[in-house]
């Protein structure tokens, strides 16, 4: 009798333990069933995939962010990267096929000078950052005007459209498709890719540990030897070159580039890397966490079209779950502190 007590007793604490740790996941599985009931085509194939694909701009920024937030810092800024490289792309490739260079080989060099200047602003934004000890919050705010003022400038305020066609295939193509298949979407396939990377850095590399060190405890990590100026710099420089990425892949889809691009983007980012359970104080946080947010958010935009919600109400429901979701995280990390 005694022993089947402590065996119920055990099962009881394996439960909580198990609900604790996997708590945004279980809610998720418990929205996808609802919105399976209610709405209809949810859980088709077809209509999963458009979640991924999505959420492919958002996500692929949103795994830069984690490093970052986990690193102690945040950037503001991201939404307003994503469009000036969209704008780059296709004023630089228009200007070089213009003149004489082949419109293919223009495209591909425009994508790599984008990609280089987003490292460039990582890399100010880290040296800001380390040089004069200025909050990551106030450094990314100024430079989300003047990436938009930058954008805004060159393009005249006006999209920039971009007419080679394969171009396209980055951002809207299809991998797959027919017999009622529409496809696996490229930029699905970015949102992975980039996924498993950010993965294998975070929790299979010397450097993963080093942003958990200098987000808990910067001086703790200085004092053990990691470079902590270095490590800053380089998840700056990270987030920064997947917001350029996430500009191409936007550019791609409409084919233009445009200085509107992105704005408010670094919400949807910040709030699917809180939801995963990441802390702003820094030191806490995971890269699986943050996919579970990305795709949470994802989830909840689709359901709402589905369903037909007022375009106005989903703002409420959106911000009311985002908020449900967080205090849900924040409750997590403090009963983990008492714990401890």
């Amino acid at each position: 009798m005694y022993g089947g007590d402590y065996l119920m007793k055990q099962n009881t604490m394996s439960v909580k333990k198990f609900t604790k740790k996997y708590m945004m996941e279980i809610i998720l599985i418990c929205m996808i069933i609802l919105l399976a009931i209610f709405a209809e085509g949810f859980f088709s194939v077809n209509n999963l995939l458009s979640i991924f694909r999505n959420m492919a701009i958002v996500g692929v920024i949103a795994f830069g962010m984690t490093m970052v937030i986990i690193g102690g810092e945040i950037d503001l800024s991201v939404g307003s990267s994503i469009a000036l490289s969209a704008v780059l792309t296709a004023l630089i490739s228009n200007n070089l096929a213009a003149g004489g260079m082949s419109p293919d080989l223009a495209l591909v060099l425009s994508i790599i000078i984008a990609l280089v200047i987003g490292i460039g602003i990582g890399a100010f934004n880290g040296f800001i950052r380390t040089k004069f000890n200025i909050p990551t919050f106030i450094i990314t705010l100024a430079m989300l005007n003047v990436l938009y003022g930058i954008a805004a400038v060159i393009s005249n305020g006006f999209p920039v459209t971009i007419t080679t066609s394969w171009y396209s295939f980055i951002g809207a193509g299809q991998l797959f498709a027919g017999n009622g298949f529409s496809g696996i979407p490229v930029p699905a396939i970015w949102l992975i890719a980039v996924f498993v990377i950010v993965f294998i850095v975070m929790n299979r590399t010397r450097f993963g540990r080093e942003v958990y060190a200098v987000g808990g405890n910067p001086e703790a990590a200085r004092l053990s030897g990691i470079n902590v100026k270095k490590v800053k710099i380089i998840i700056m420089i990270a987030v920064q070159l997947l917001a350029a990425f996430a500009g191409v892949i936007l550019s791609s889809q409409v084919m233009a580039g445009s200085s509107q691009f992105g704005k408010g983007y670094e919400m949807d980012v910040i709030s699917a890397v809180i939801i995963g359970g990441a802390s702003l104080n820094g030191g806490i946080g995971k890269t699986w966490g943050t996919f579970i947010g990305i795709i949470f958010l994802g989830v909840i935009l689709n359901g709402m079209t589905l369903l037909g919600v007022d375009d106005f109400v989903k703002y409420i429901v959106r911000g009311s779950l985002i908020l449900i979701a967080v205090l849900i995280n924040t409750i997590q990390l403090q009963r983990s502190d008492d714990e401890a």
